[in-house]
């Protein structure tokens, strides 16, 4: 008997979007394996559309905030229909970014100095020296993230007048310098290394899902030991979270940086950093290089455009093959 795959895709999250186009081209892969296969177009109802629909299988294709926090991943529990990608637990983790830096931390890797502050806090100034990163402290796709640099002479609260109905919560961290990377890992395993280089700005939303914004180096032009060391902290991360089927984690790779006390933030905020005031080489003594890891993605895209599905097209793995592989790792719980 043919096995029926619901795709959850779309949602009201701020990457609805792009799901929409995730959940498209993982459908349309679907039905060239010979699945029978319905699309859903995520609304609050999902759970009375799923009951009585009860297929073998769901694949996630939600982004952002109900999709890859714990919430769908809750639904799809209480109704006993294994699903694609982490479980509750792992989801929620990886969403809460503070909540996720304490637990790379516990596992030896290094992640940027900062503090989490409520919006009201945040708008009174700068709780880092520039520059910093500002980022909503449970977002994806770069959304609400500002790089707040030493030229620019505004306060914050000019610079976040926009924000305020993006997020109650946010993390700022120190900017790093460098390359920026990430890393896929299935099933536990790393698929390799992708350098992201935008031709403006950073790598936020624009940059990510506009063809042409965004060079992808991959393989990652690094020394062989480093290219296997952020590898490593790869997998260490995904199953620090507990994470199962398809991650990515993104990483800043900064071979000068040196960590001087005039980084440090003010007396106010000393209290909040914790361990992350410990000396970053001490942190990374177990890796070769010094990389940064600042999140990881329990819901990585699959667009034309995505990261995830062209480092499995590196090691040899298909979009199709990518896709069977995910609905086979399909399961209840973490």
């Amino acid at each position: 008997m043919t096995k029926h795959i619901a795709v959850l895709k779309g949602g009201w999250s701020a990457e609805r979007e792009v799901s929409l186009r995730s959940g498209a081209a993982c459908a349309e892969a679907l039905r060239s394996l010979g699945y029978r296969v319905s699309e859903i177009d995520v609304q609050r109802d999902i759970a009375e559309i799923l009951a009585r629909m009860m297929p073998d299988v769901v694949f996630n294709a939600l982004h952002g905030n109900y999709g890859e926090d714990g919430c769908i991943q809750g639904i799809l529990e209480i109704l006993e229909i294994p699903y694609t990608h982490s479980g509750v637990l792992a989801s929620a983790l990886a969403m809460d970014k503070p909540m996720a830096k304490k637990i790379f931390e516990a596992a030896g890797l290094l992640c940027p100095k900062g503090v989490t502050l409520p919006l009201s806090e945040l708008l009174k100034g700068d709780p880092l020296p520039r520059p910093f990163v500002v980022k909503p402290a449970s977002e994806g796709s770069s959304v609400g993230v500002y790089i707040v640099s030493e030229e620019d002479n505004r306060p914050l609260s000019m610079l976040l007048e926009g924000e305020k109905n993006i997020a109650r919560l946010y993390l700022v961290e120190e900017y790093i310098p460098g390359q920026e990377l990430t890393v896929a890992v299935l099933d536990g395993q790393p698929l390799g290394v992708t350098e992201i280089k935008t031709h403006s700005g950073f790598y936020d939303y624009t940059n990510k899902y506009t063809d042409g914004k965004t060079e992808h180096i991959c393989p990652a032009d690094l020394p062989k030991a480093e290219y296997e060391s952020v590898m490593q902290m790869a997998v260490v991360a995904h199953k620090a979270l507990g994470c199962r089927g398809l991650s990515r984690a993104d990483f800043r790779y900064d071979s000068a940086k040196i960590l001087k006390e005039g980084t440090l933030p003010s007396a106010r905020q000393t209290a909040s950093l914790g361990s992350d005031l410990h000396n970053s080489q001490e942190k990374n003594k177990n890796y070769k290089g010094n990389f940064y890891l600042l999140e990881v993605n329990t819901q990585p895209g699959m667009t034309a455009l995505s990261l995830s599905p062209e480092l499995a097209a590196y090691a040899g793995i298909s979009f199709n093959a990518l896709v069977e592989r995910l609905i086979q790792s399909a399961r209840l719980g973490n």
